[in-house]
């Protein structure tokens, strides 16, 4: 048994190692570049479906085994990991970079939020759109991992509402309750607490043995020194010991420990929305040919293999694909609601003020104190807004198709791309400073603002832009570009 242990717990290594000696037949049987291209492929794909080692490292195969065999040349190999794409995502994660670093994503999501108001249905959707947004321009994964912390504020102030609106109601009505102590046992159901009290005079070996009884019948102790208790048949102060007995019973605990929400409808609502954000993420990444990396391959190997059919754009892309996300988001966010949150939209995706609950006032009074806290639009925000909004419009009008484009006013024609406006966009964000130039006289308000951020540190920095990019996708790209390279060589 401990040596099947040993093997479980070494299968990576032992995949690693035995898959290529296995399959070095293949190669040496049959000497050809049919055969050792097939090798390098079984063992990359085994290497990817296992996960015995990671993916990005699993990708960097066909760098060296494609060499040693003479499928490819080194250099042809290495031109396959970087390609046009790698530069149009570098560009775009720039601007992904700077819209996290200064919480751009998050004024957006609260002030949708805001609009929406505190209706789960309402809600819903407008998490959703705010996702699918965000997820046009940045990756799902970065996508998810934004908007997540923002939805799991906005659901504790939810099921919190409620909670503190029933002990504020019942702050007035505690005078019985000050009268009429409730035990342990009759306040939210908890268990029943044995309270043993021991005289400081008594001796160690006395309060050992007790609790020695004690955990030996099965309950487990837990001791308190309170002060002094006064006994009515003395008017002397006595040292006492305070020892709490606890039901050794886990099922006899309070139910607040394994139950966190208030009711059925809390627990839906946050099934609802927290999965709601991984499919409109999903969603929102086939809008656009950047939205995910499998748009990004496709591209490539769109504009290798038809270099003269410039049809595949930024703008074709996302005409042709707005109206079915369109219809995807509409679909999904019904299905969810009809799951989770029943068939009654009136009540649940309701505008009107008056229809709204005491819970739901305090939860839009919560959502607006955090965008509150955000304060006014900073200088790095609106230059980040102004970035993305100006690369979405030279995406669009590089080459429209009905019109001409701004590439026209070029002499040569196809030297210019979407990477190229989206590398020299995310240039500039190296360079413009992010504290706000003045060119006269400073407000006094303007320089206690500004006062945190360094005046040489521009928009993002390189350590923001390594903390953003995707080296593992994008070298997980480049080695299925490697391998696609070596079959079309032998075909």
């Amino acid at each position: 048994m401990a040596l099947v242990k040993e093997l479980l717990r070494a299968r990576n290594l032992l995949l690693v190692v035995l898959i290529p000696l296995l399959l070095l037949p293949l190669p040496l049987l049959y000497p050809s570049s049919e055969a050792s291209c097939a090798y390098v492929l079984i063992v990359t794909a085994v290497y990817w479906v296992s996960e015995a080692v990671p993916l990005g490292a699993a990708a960097l195969v066909p760098a060296f085994l494609y060499p040693l065999f003479g499928v490819m040349k080194s250099s042809e190999v290495a031109a396959e990991y970087f390609k046009n794409t790698t530069l149009l995502l570098m560009g775009v994660i720039c601007v992904a970079a700077s819209v996290e670093k200064w919480n751009l994503h998050k004024r957006i999501a609260l002030r949708m939020v805001m609009m929406a108001g505190a209706k789960p249905g309402m809600l819903l959707l407008c998490f959703m759109c705010c996702t699918t947004i965000l997820s046009m321009w940045l990756s799902n994964t970065s996508t998810t991992a934004m908007v997540m912390p923002i939805v799991e504020a906005v659901l504790q102030e939810l099921v919190n509402a409620e909670e503190e609106r029933e002990v504020i109601s019942t702050a007035g009505n505690t005078t019985s309750e000050e009268r009429e102590p409730k035990g342990l046992s009759e306040k939210h159901g908890q268990a029943s607490v044995e309270v043993i009290f021991i005289n400081e005079d008594a001796t160690t070996t006395d309060f050992s043995s007790l609790v020695h009884t004690k955990n030996m019948n099965g309950v487990h102790m837990i001791a308190n020194p309170i002060g002094t208790v006064n006994p009515p048949n003395k008017g002397q102060n006595l040292p006492q010991t305070q020892i709490l007995v606890l039901p050794p019973n886990p099922r006899d605990l309070d139910l607040s420990t394994k139950y966190q929400y208030q009711s059925r409808h809390d627990h839906m609502i946050c099934k609802c929305l927290s999965l709601s954000i991984s499919y409109a993420a999903t969603i929102g990444g086939l809008t656009t040919i950047i939205g995910t990396s499998t748009s990004l391959i496709f591209l490539e190997y769109f504009n290798n293999h038809y270099p003269h059919a410039e049809v595949v754009n930024f703008g074709t892309w996302f005409l042709f694909s707005f109206p079915i996300c369109l219809i995807m988001l509409v679909l999904t966010w019904f299905w969810m609601h009809w799951l989770f949150l029943g068939c009654n939209f009136k009540e649940t995706c309701s505008v009107s003020k008056k229809k709204k609950t005491k819970r739901e006032e305090m939860s839009e009074r919560r959502i607006q104190e955090e965008y509150e806290k955000l304060g006014d639009t900073s200088y790095p925000e609106m230059v980040t807004g102004f970035f993305f909004i100006l690369m979405t419009l030279l995406w669009f009008t590089r080459e429209p198709g009905f019109v001409p484009g701004w590439s026209s006013f070029f002499e040569k024609k196809g030297y210019r791309t979407d990477a190229t406006v989206s590398v020299f966009l995310g240039f500039l964000m190296f360079l413009i400073p992010a504290k706000k130039p003045c060119f006269g006289k400073r407000d006094k308000g303007d320089s206690e603002n500004s006062t945190d951020i360094n005046s040489m540190e521009p928009i993002i920095t390189w350590k923001d832009f390594q903390k953003t990019m995707p080296w593992e996708i994008v070298v997980l790209v480049g080695g299925g570009y490697a391998l696609a390279a070596g079959c079309k060589v032998l075909s």
